[in-house]
């Protein structure tokens, strides 16, 4: 889906931007997965500044920092990724009693 969406571009973002975009949707879906048991939505959208990701799931825990795992069992590397590579993240509640992620990314 996302490498569709960034084909579907004009003008195309650079290869920078498309690699963190990708980056970006990949840890939200993961985290999502991870912490919530599923993804209900993904969207995607695009204006000419910016590149916007919007992932739904069903649980209203916010996402919390951790100190990352150096042996690599339990993660702690995505989330201050994603805000790092984000210009703006928010999360609000989502449809159904679950949360909505919200992150920006310029274009």
């Amino acid at each position: 889906m996302t490498y569709g969406f960034l084909a579907g571009l004009c003008p195309s973002p650079s290869a920078h931007m498309s690699q963190n975009l990708i980056l970006v949707v990949s840890e939200l879906v993961t985290n999502s997965l991870r912490h919530a048991g599923e993804v209900t939505s993904l969207r995607l959208r695009a204006d000419r500044l910016s590149l916007r990701i919007a992932v739904d799931d069903p649980s209203p825990a916010l996402p919390q920092d951790r100190t990352p795992d150096l042996t690599g069992r339990t993660g702690g590397f995505g989330w201050p990724m994603i805000q790092r590579l984000a210009e703006k993240v928010t999360v609000r509640p989502g449809p159904n009693g679950g949360k909505t992620i919200l992150a920006v990314l310029a274009r």
